[in-house]
């Protein structure tokens, strides 16, 4: 059986004090914990990434890596610099 694969954002907050477990499921994007405002601020930032993405017309499946830097500085995202 061929395994398929599919690229997601993933989003991880850290400074949930409350107890409130967060999951937020979205097209190409899975979002878990942080506080209220930091969850809200990652699904911010995944929707507008799908948003540059279909402006686009290209799934993140499709973009190469300097496209997806692009992107992510467009809309907030920090990730780490290349080596």
């Amino acid at each position: 059986m061929a395994r398929i694969s599919k690229k997601i954002l993933l989003g991880l907050g850290f400074d949930n004090k409350d107890g409130h477990v967060r999951v937020t499921k979205g097209k190409n994007f899975r979002l878990y914990g942080g506080s209220e405002v930091t969850h809200d601020e990652m699904q911010e930032k995944a929707i507008k990434f799908n948003e540059q993405l279909d402006k686009k017309h290209k799934t993140l499946d499709e973009i190469n890596a300097k496209e997806f830097r692009d992107i992510a500085s467009k809309v907030g995202l920090q990730i780490p610099k290349d080596k």
